[in-house]
């Protein structure tokens, strides 16, 4: 799932070498993904009125319900993490 919203993000946006994801798991059946990206691709991730991040969220979720789980996304710039 990892591997999918980065190779998703990093398609999008102008500078793919700054996408981080960091892989959080809540327990057995939860997983937080947390995305990285510069402050000036947040707007083409998120898109406009936050309809390509909920696509994004929506295969997320149909990935991760074909194995039973539940995955989130936080969308995270780099200024807010430094």
């Amino acid at each position: 799932m990892k591997d999918f919203v980065e190779y998703v993000v990093k398609h999008l946006v102008d500078k793919p070498e700054v996408v981080v994801i960091e892989e959080k798991i809540e327990d057995e059946k939860k997983v937080i993904y947390s995305l990285h990206v510069d402050s000036n691709d947040v707007g083409k991730v998120i898109g406009r009125h936050g309809k390509t991040a909920l696509a994004i969220r929506t295969l997320l979720t149909a990935v991760a319900g074909r194995d039973g789980k539940r995955a989130l996304l936080e969308i995270i710039d780099q200024k807010e993490s430094s």
